[in-house]
């Protein structure tokens, strides 16, 4: 299951411990991770990240779910009073990005106050014990939410409501008079371009995502050469998790 976490420490040295530990439960197999970034919490309020983990191919940190997460915990948190509509628009646009809830945000946000430091990862889990022990005997605080499609839902909305109001447009230009038939003609031709536009976004985000999962599976594939028996079938099922789950959001 597709999760993300944020493991919020009380300094530095505890961070890095954290992410050594989230690495030795990928190598153990107890989780999968996808990627890995150390944040920290500055005396101003804002937000600084110290590290990227690159050993973890499928996401990088500027990709869409941890940079996502990222902005949102960087940015205000939405919940006080008299923030613009463009901060707003802003944090909604991180929210919907990194698949995460106001929940999750605001929870982490409290936690990490001046000082401290977060591991952030997105990661595949099956079971919550092993995690939750290394990183509570390392102090660490742990949050996750499951990942939410609510990004690919959202633009599948968009591209059904810029279709119908075309289709609307074309009905209408059929039956108006002549004269009004170049200025209708002129909208349908405005909205053509952008549904034109929103398609091939669409079409990149496609591409990415097959990228995405292509490099997960390679990841998953070195780990499994190097292992036999019970340990290299579970990584096996794995593979074959990441690639039906793959398919099932591209058909949906």
């Amino acid at each position: 299951m597709n999760k993300m976490l944020a493991i919020v420490f009380s300094d530095k040295k505890a961070a890095y411990d954290g992410l050594r530990a989230l690495s030795a439960l990928d190598q153990e197999g107890s989780i999968d991770v996808n990627s890995l970034a150390v944040i920290k919490k500055n005396a101003d309020g804002t937000v600084t990240n110290e590290r990227v983990d690159e050993q973890f191919p499928a996401w990088t940190f500027g990709g869409a779910a941890l940079g996502g997460l990222f902005g949102a915990l960087a940015g205000p948190l939405g919940f006080a009073v008299g923030m613009s509509a463009g901060t707003l628009a802003g944090l909604i646009g991180d929210l919907h990005t990194s698949g995460v809830d106001e929940d999750f945000l605001y929870e982490a946000s409290t936690a990490l106050t001046a000082g401290k430091y977060a591991v952030l990862a997105d990661v595949d889990e099956e079971w919550v014990t092993p995690l939750d022990t290394r990183m509570e005997a390392l102090g660490g605080v742990v949050f996750r939410t499951i990942k939410s499609d609510i990004e690919d839902d959202r633009r599948s909305r968009e591209m059904a409501a810029r279709q119908a109001e075309l289709d609307q447009l074309k009905a209408e230009h059929a039956k108006v008079s002549s004269e009004r038939k170049a200025k209708l003609q002129a909208r349908i031709d405005q909205m053509r371009s952008r549904l034109e536009k929103k398609l091939e976004q669409n079409q990149a985000r496609s591409k990415h995502a097959a990228e995405q999962m292509q490099a997960k599976v390679q990841a998953l594939q070195k780990k499994a050469d190097k292992e036999k028996g019970d340990a290299k079938a579970a990584i096996e099922a794995r593979i074959s998790r990441v690639r039906a789950e793959y398919q099932l959001r591209q058909h949906a």
